[in-house]
């Protein structure tokens, strides 16, 4: 098995790049990863929706990730430049993201992580984590990785997950396609992934109909299926 470059590079998070609910040292832990244009404060809440309760309290670590680089707009941030062609700043944002996940690993192991990513967040979620870049990293052993209304990269190369994955996507989305979630789950499964996919009518967002679904999945994870 090649060694990962990257396996012993642990830089910190802090408070400029990461939003914290929850204990920083725990049991189990949620990532969440924002989409394009937005910021960690968006999904910060999202571990006390899903989990209806306050992390706190169940001893839940949530860990809203920044993403590096501000927005075209001039407001919210991305983890690439959508508008660049043919995406030069992807490879970076692999590599910087792989460092993070690996360097919160520390605190508490991947093992017991799930990673949720939104839009471009899970774009970049399922990426990182099936260790699918040109660079051949091996993939993330999460306890789970669920990806909202995410689409692959064109450079995209999966390896055999190492945790199971939940997909949705609004079949009325008029942001990322619709049939971007379906051409996600055929490459997962054709390298031998365990996927399952919840289409429900609606647009481009979390749908209050997924927090049951997604609840159930996070738990199964957490306690190892």
């Amino acid at each position: 098995m090649p060694t990962d470059p990257l396996a012993d590079v642990q830089p910190s998070e802090d408070d400029a790049t990461a939003l914290f609910a929850g204990p920083r040292q725990a049991d189990r832990r949620l990532v969440l990863l924002h989409g394009w244009g937005a910021d960690a404060d968006d999904l910060l809440d999202l571990g006390a929706v899903l989990l209806e309760a306050d992390p706190a309290s169940i001893g839940l670590s949530v860990v809203a990730l920044r993403a590096p680089l501000p927005h075209p707009a001039g407001f919210g941030r991305q983890w690439y430049d959508l508008q660049q062609p043919e995406w030069p700043q992807l490879p970076e944002a692999r590599q910087a993201l792989r460092r993070r996940l690996l360097a919160l690993g520390a605190s508490v192991p991947l093992e017991h992580t799930c990673l949720l990513g939104f839009s471009q967040g899970a774009a970049m979620a399922i990426d990182v984590a099936t260790g699918g870049g040109p660079e051949g990293s091996e993939p993330l052993p999460l306890a789970g990785l669920v990806a909202c209304s995410g689409y692959p990269h064109p450079d995209w190369q999966p390896r055999t997950p190492r945790t199971e994955i939940l997909l949705t996507h609004g079949e009325q989305d008029p942001v990322v396609p619709f049939a971007a979630s379906e051409a996600l789950q055929r490459s997962l499964t054709d390298v031998g992934g365990s996927v399952r996919r919840i289409a429900f009518p609606g647009g481009h967002s979390i749908d209050a109909e997924l927090i049951a679904p997604v609840r159930d999945f996070l738990v199964r994870g957490w306690q190892g299926r």
